[in-house]
């Protein structure tokens, strides 16, 4: 079958180890299930898998993508928990969480399998490019927000880097519940999209805000860190699912953090539950992702070069047929 997948590991220029090509067809196994992809989505976690973060030589080659809709073994039409071995499900009980692709094969593919048990009815409200958008990038962003963040309706958000997949998911999701949203970006027009989606402004990259907020969505990083905490309310809450400007900022803001009683939560993907409640919020309210572009399977390096760039403002989609 036709797939996308890393056949090396390249630190510094992870799209020199991106190829396409035949590959091996998933087999059935008991307890699992094969999935005839129809579309899937790219997330950072695929361009940090070409530089092996998570993904080992020994695994190579490796067909990426852990987002996918399509229809089952029955012809049902179905979504894709990307979280492998959390419930021992179809692996075993002893097997450690991972994501897919950093142990089995993914979804850039015509074909994925997966435990069974990761397999979710698809709403009929959403299609199969809407639907390969939230197993990753929404589905943290949901977790970020209603998990983890645990605001509530009225309060304030403030969501850093506006354009990313998780950043563009906290803003929609955000307007849909009744959240005061800010955003920031470098770019105008991304900020101005941002308004658009449902933020009640949208800033330049570090700017003050008009208010303190409640809590803070961070995927950027050490670029955005310092501003993140100091934008803050005593006793509001950062949650940190991602460091694409890298992780180390240079002002941990350890002071602040203390004196202020704020709160540094860490967040991995969600849970299956949380994907069902999160496919019935956008059946039920008409709330969808925001795809940026759509790209059959054979041209997936235009994709993963504008993920890289940060060119994107939303999801970019890979289509089979």
């Amino acid at each position: 079958m036709f797939a996308v997948y890393a056949a090396r590991i390249d630190r510094d220029n992870p799209l020199s180890g991106l190829e396409s090509g035949e590959r091996p067809a998933p087999e059935a196994r008991p307890g699992w299930s094969v999935v005839d992809v129809k579309a899937a989505s790219l997330n950072h976690h695929d361009l940090w898998s070409l530089r092996g973060v998570g993904l080992a030589e020994d695994k190579l080659p490796m067909i990426l993508g852990c987002d996918a809709a399509g229809v089952d073994e029955d012809g049902n039409e179905v979504v894709l928990h990307s979280v492998i071995g959390q419930s021992g499900h179809g692996i075993g009980p002893k097997e450690p969480r991972s994501i897919l692709t950093e142990h089995y094969q993914g979804t850039f593919a015509e074909q994925v399998a997966v435990p069974t048990w990761n397999v979710l009815p698809k709403p009929k409200e959403l299609s199969f490019a809407e639907a390969a958008c939230l197993p990753t990038a929404w589905l943290t962003a949901y977790r970020m927000l209603f998990t983890n963040a645990g605001v509530r309706p009225g309060d304030s958000v403030l969501v850093q880097g506006a354009g990313g997949g998780v950043a563009t998911a906290a803003i929609v999701l955000g307007k849909a519940a009744g959240l005061r949203v800010f955003a920031t970006s470098r770019d105008e027009a991304k900020r101005k999209r941002a308004v658009e989606l449902g933020a009640v402004e949208a800033l330049e990259s570090g700017a003050r805000l008009p208010q303190r907020v409640d809590a803070v969505i961070e995927t950027v990083g050490a670029a955005t860190w310092s501003h993140s905490v100091k934008s803050l309310k005593p006793g509001g809450t950062v949650v940190i699912s991602g460091a694409t400007s890298g992780d180390r900022p240079s002002h941990a803001e350890l002071t602040r953090i203390f004196f202020l009683e704020l709160k540094v939560v860490g967040s991995t993907m969600g849970t299956k539950d949380e994907l069902e409640d999160l496919l019935a919020f956008c059946a039920a309210t008409g709330v969808r992702p925001v795809i940026d572009e759509v790209l059959p399977m054979d041209r997936a390096r235009e994709g993963f070069q504008r993920v890289e760039s940060g060119e994107q403002f939303g999801k970019v989609v890979l289509t089979n047929g």
